[in-house]
């Protein structure tokens, strides 16, 4: 089933800062958003992912099928790595967290509390809950953020692999992650117009 958005407008504190976003994002495929920061990228992941409501325009094919990771990596410090992706699996209904540690080389780190990790290994546990979500669309604004140049690369590995069991990834990032079934998409013809200024008839 493919992730569509149709005509979408997305608001910010209210403020529309994206209208009329149109795509389809098909299984085994990744769509990648470019634009300057404060276009509406992140605004547009959140609505896409139910976070948040759009103020016109649909998206079909989210729901229960979405995992979102976006700037906080959503894990619990007093837990260990291995925990911490338990209870992930656990509250997925899925089974298994070997795969997702191998992934994003936390064998080593499996016994060691969250809440220890440096900033990288914490950004890797938190991408590695996406393994175990069993979700097929992973929804990621900046998942690179915190990562070096050879994690980078085990999250694009992870991407792949993602995309070659018929799963899909929607992503904000400004680093080009090499990864063929990846198409752009740029949200800058889409920013909304401002609002003309409101007229107070008691100054007219």
């Amino acid at each position: 089933m493919d992730l569509t958005a149709s005509n979408l407008t997305v608001a910010r504190g209210g403020v529309p800062v994206l209208d009329g976003v149109s795509f389809a994002l098909a299984p085994g495929r990744a769509l990648v958003l470019r634009g300057p920061n404060g276009a509406g990228k992140t605004t547009l992941l959140r609505t896409v992912a139910g976070l948040q409501p759009a103020m016109a325009g649909e998206v079909t094919g989210a729901g229960e099928r979405i995992a979102y990771a976006g700037h906080a990596d959503g894990l619990k410090s007093m837990l260990s790595v291995g925990e911490n992706l338990r209870f992930w699996a656990q509250v997925f209904g899925t089974e298994g967290i070997s795969g997702a540690l191998s992934a994003f080389n936390l064998e080593t780190l499996e016994d060691r509390l969250a809440g220890t990790l440096s900033a990288g290994q914490k950004r890797r546990l938190g991408l590695a809950r996406l393994m175990v979500t069993g979700r097929p669309v992973w929804v990621l604004d900046e998942p690179t953020v915190s990562l070096d140049t050879a994690s980078v690369a085990l999250f694009a590995e992870a991407v792949r692999a993602h995309l070659g069991q018929g799963g899909s990834a929607l992503m904000a990032t400004h680093i080009d992650l090499g990864i063929p079934e990846a198409d752009d998409f740029d949200v800058t013809p889409y920013r909304a117009k401002p609002r003309a200024a409101l007229q107070d008839e008691a100054f007219l």
